[in-house]
């Protein structure tokens, strides 16, 4: 039994495909963990399962209709959605996730699903082509952008004859992400104590009041960076700039627009133990401030726009003569050369380790839900991850500099 998950309540709710068997198996090692299971069958989860065997192996009743007269006489579907440490949705099928990411509430499951405020785990489960399918791309951010986690799809062998990535992943998985969620023991939580400082998203370079210079980042690596290290143990300070997602929980948020603006927050938040510049800054804005009034066409063409360089974050604490923080990560995106690139940045930087990534339109990275990165040291050595969500690249990441910061 491990710390984590004892005396820890689950609501496993379970769906309509023929992973559904793997989720008594789930129930099994959830309660050899400690925890107690309340199980949620879908209507296609019956013609897998059956309530009787979910039941049985939770030692608790299963609950499958949302009209269930006894429940919904005290309001069930709410309880459920509020007695519980978390949600666990496994399978997740390609057709929950888009319900869940529509925000549909038509039977018990997906009710429940909208009803709850507590932290939700799913393992999606399906064909390799659903999988793939910009449907349920679109779907993955849609719930990953509202927080919740994902854990799985593993690559393999299906239920028809093909193979790829779409199995669910294996139990005992699913229960070391449901961990990983919850948080660790506090002998497991390797920042206590530590601070952690991580910059985020883009910055916007105003041209005039409804123009302005940016880019393509969504946030979505900074902000699970720094999810990771909260849940590592950490007091966290995110400076962020304009992002379409939520903040994550358990951290400090300074929010701001330009480089200027992110450049003075980073300042303002150290001394740190960590810092980690994920942000994509932009690297230009116009010379010329931008006034109170929209620039108009004449008819003449464009106006010349001289640009001006932005200071350099990364470089500017990471050469601090006094108050460096200990261990200094930048992240270099790049389009071609990757790794060559990575080199030349750090030695320019004086940073001690540069996260690469291909963020070339082929690699769908920037904006993305997934991300292939390359870990740089000063020597130049190169370690080289397969490609993974952000949330997963987040844990690893903040695991290794937790390592690297006690040695």
């Amino acid at each position: 039994m491990t710390e984590t998950l004892a005396q820890r309540r689950v609501l496993l709710v379970i769906g309509g495909g023929i992973a559904a068997y793997k989720a008594l198996d789930l129930i099994r090692r959830l309660r050899e963990r400690g925890a107690s299971v309340c199980p949620v069958l879908t209507a296609g989860a019956q013609e897998f399962v059956t309530p009787l065997a979910a039941a049985a192996l939770a030692g608790e009743r299963a609950h499958t209709d949302l009209f269930d007269r006894a429940s919904e006489a005290e309001i069930g579907h709410i309880k459920l959605a509020r007695q519980a440490d978390a949600v666990v949705v496994a399978p997740a099928t390609a057709n929950l996730m888009a319900r869940m990411a529509g925000g549909h509430a038509a039977d018990l499951a997906t009710t429940i699903l909208l009803a709850t405020t507590l932290p939700i785990l799913i393992a999606p489960a399906m064909n390799v082509q659903m999988w793939a399918h910009p449907a349920t791309r679109r779907n993955r951010a849609v719930l990953e952008g509202d927080g919740v986690r994902i854990v799985g799809p593993n690559a393999g062998r299906m239920a028809e004859p093909e193979s790829g990535p779409g199995r669910m992943a294996e139990p005992n998985e699913i229960a070391d992400a449901l961990e990983r969620m919850l948080g660790a023991p506090a002998g497991d939580r390797p920042l206590a104590g530590r601070r952690v400082l991580v910059t985020s998203g883009p910055t916007h370079e105003p041209i005039d009041p409804v123009r302005y210079i940016a880019n393509r980042s969504s946030g979505r690596q900074g902000h699970a960076i720094a999810a990771a290290a909260a849940a590592a143990g950490a007091a966290v300070t995110l400076v962020s700039g304009p992002v379409a997602i939520p903040d994550p929980p358990g951290v400090a948020v300074v929010r701001v627009e330009t480089a200027r603006q992110m450049l003075a927050a980073v300042e303002a938040a150290l001394p740190a133990d960590i810092a980690v510049f994920a942000a994509a800054v932009a690297d230009w804005r116009p010379e010329q401030e931008a006034g109170s009034k929209k620039i108009k066409k004449d008819g003449t063409g464009p106006a010349p726009m001289p640009l001006v360089e932005n200071p350099d974050i990364l470089a500017t604490v990471a050469r601090r003569p006094s108050g460096r923080p200990p261990l200094v990560v930048g992240f270099a995106a790049e389009t071609d050369a990757v790794v060559e690139h990575a080199r030349t940045k750090i030695a320019r930087k004086g940073c001690d380790l540069i996260v690469a990534n291909d963020v070339s339109a082929e690699g769908g990275v920037m904006g993305g839900v997934d991300n292939t990165v390359h870990l740089i040291g000063r020597d130049g050595a190169v370690e080289t991850w397969p490609r993974l969500g952000k949330d997963e690249v987040a844990r690893r990441l903040v695991a290794h500099l937790a390592a690297l910061l006690a040695g």
